[in-house]
This record gives structure tokens, sequence and C-alpha cells, in this order.
């Protein structure tokens, strides 16, 4: 069922080799499936999962040749002859989650996240850097009318992320939480998501403008790791009763601060992983975890219910994501300021340049 005549090619950013870099190129356009939708993505937030996927450095390979992207925020212009709820001419988000079996121990409890035989937006499946693409029309994310697309972008993995990692660390308003990489695409939200929930935020990143922005986007403090001489020492003190935040939200995309982070929470804290650095490991003491009853978890994406959340905090105004607009044929650009480490907020690439 379709609404207007649909091109048959469209242009996309391809990743065709590991490592890429990604080919800006025409391919056809897919129909959707009985029980897929498929949506007129006009614009996709770039997440550093992305560069992963196009570089090939986690233990799950992508499939070859991939379209990226896990960000897509469109309109729908045709759907399966199974999906009833869905309309054409509705506003559609397309997730890291493309689909899920629905039916299996985890997803018949709302993990679905953890399904066996997830489809995975972006790298087991093309995914949003593309100009139409496909989803399962079970878990699309539903936008209201009344928010910009290119906006809202950044919420559909970054916002949602950040959202279900708060969540899960369990922590209450009045409390404190460390947000190690606040200066980054995911950080940037969690400061805000931390902030609408009455949490008090601890940034942690490097340089002025991510300071300028963490305290601007409602952290209280923020500690340099870069100009810091005693971090640990200084985290603790950044709390209201200098025992160390509550919990500690870890979206950096590097090692170390994964390392430190049981250092600087407090007793009966709560340290929540959400980045994925390429091989990284997590170690901690035994000893100091068990007296001090340190909880270390992980955290992935969230639920369709996590999703209607967090989109919900965005329709009321509450979150403001930080993104700097770039035409999808400069996707390469963008990648290679992400492996630099230059970038502050998002990137949103529109998929009509």
């Amino acid at each position: 069922m379709t609404v207007t005549k649909i091109p048959t090619e469209q242009w996309a950013a391809v990743v065709e080799k590991t490592g890429g870099p990604v080919a800006y190129k025409k391919i056809p356009v897919r129909e959707p499936g009985p029980d897929e939708v498929l949506i007129n993505v006009k614009y996709s937030g770039v997440c550093h999962t992305d560069l992963h996927a196009m570089m090939g450095d986690w233990p799950i390979a992508p499939k070859l040749p991939l379209v990226g992207g896990h960000e897509g925020a469109g309109v729908v212009v045709a759907r399966g002859e199974l999906v009833e709820d869905v309309e054409i001419g509705d506003h559609a988000g397309i997730k890291w989650l493309n689909g899920s079996c629905l039916n299996c121990s985890y997803c018949n409890v709302a993990d679905e996240p953890l399904c066996g035989k997830a489809l995975l937006s972006g790298y087991t499946v093309d995914g949003s850097f593309q100009q139409f693409a496909i989803a399962k029309a079970a878990h699309v994310a539903r936008i209201p009318k009344e928010c910009d697309l290119a906006a809202i972008s950044p919420i559909l993995c970054a916002g949602i992320t950040v959202y279900k990692g708060l969540k899960e660390s369990g922590a209450q308003p009045g409390q404190s939480v460390a947000i190690v990489g606040a200066g980054g695409g995911l950080g940037s939200l969690a400061c805000q998501y931390a902030k609408a929930m009455g949490l008090n935020i601890i940034a942690i990143d490097a340089g002025d403008e991510k300071r300028d922005m963490c305290l601007k986007l409602g952290a209280d403090v923020f500690v340099d790791f870069m100009t810091s001489t005693d971090l640990v020492a200084e985290v603790k003190a950044a709390s209201a009763d200098g025992l160390g935040p509550h919990a500690v939200l870890l979206v950096a995309v590097t090692e170390k601060p994964f390392q430190q982070a049981t250092q600087y929470v407090r007793s009966r804290g709560v340290v929540v992983c959400v980045g994925l650095p390429a091989n990284a490991k997590l170690s901690a003491p035994v000893f100091d975890t068990v007296i001090r009853m340190i909880n270390i978890k992980g955290s992935y994406v969230g639920n369709r219910a996590d999703t209607a959340e967090a989109i919900e905090f965005y329709r009321r105004g509450l979150i403001n994501a930080p993104f700097k607009t770039v035409g999808l044929s400069q996707l390469q650009d963008v990648y290679e300021l992400m492996k630099e480490g230059k970038i502050a907020g998002r990137y949103v690439v529109d998929t009509s340049k």
C-alpha cells in the first residue's frame, strides 16, 4: 500500500569494504515485506556505532555491503499488507533495533533488544543512510507530527540509549550521577535527561567547548580529565557529601574511564556501562567491589516502551539535542572528525544532499 509514486533508485552512503570509506552512490529502493514499512528518511543522526560498523572493529561482523545509520526520521510512504497500526503519512523513526521475533522469552518480558533474532539497523540490515529505508512496523518509533524531524533524529538512538542507562542506574531525584563522555553525542543528551529526571550531574570530559556545552545543558560540575591532577579525588569532591556519585554512566569511547569508575563511585553505587570502545576490557578489584557493595552492569538500547518515554521527554521540550546538519554526501567527513575526537554534540545528515 503506497501513497505516492516511489522511485526505483535512491542516493545512499554505502560501506563496500571493511574500513571504508563510504561510497555515496545510487542503489535500488526496496519494497516492504508483509510486516514492514518503507520510510522516506529525511534526516539521520550519526552515531559512533556507525563508525564501528564501517571499521568492522566489534566482535560481531556487520553485513557487507552495508548502508549504515540507525537514527533515521522520516515519513511512512508504503506498508506491507499485514501492517494495520502504522498509516501512510505517519512520521516514524528507524532505530538500532530494526526488528525482533516478538515471541521469545526476552521479547515476552519487554527485553526485545536481547532477542536472539534481533535485526540491527545499519549493522545486520541496511539502515538509515539512504533516502528510503525498510523497518519492521512493530519496532518503528512513533514520532509526533509536531516534532522537528532533524532535531528528533538523535533521540532515536543516543536519547533512548542514555535514558535507558539512567533508568538502569536506579538513581533517584536529588542523587548524583557522573556522566563520563558528557560532551559527546550520547553525553550531551544524558546531561539533559538526567536533569529532567531530577539528578545532580557531574560531567566528565575534556576541553573548553565541551565544558561550556555541558554546563549549558544542565551539568552542575564539569571535571576536565585532561587537566585534572587527581580525577578520582576531584569527582568524589564534586558530589554533595564528598562520598562520590550514586551512579556513573559511562558513554566514553576509550577504555581508561571504565577502569576508573569504581574508584570514585560511592559505596553501594552503580556503574552503568553504555559506551562500547573497541577491544576494551573492564576490571575492578574484587575486595573493594565486595566490601563497598558496588554494582557494575551493562545497559543496551531501550525497548519500545523506553522509546516512547524518551520521545515524550523531547516532545515536552525537556530535551534539546545539540546538532549540526550536513549532507549525506559528507558522511565520510563526519567519520574523520569522529576519529579525531573533534565532535561536540551530534551530526545529522540530510538525505536530500
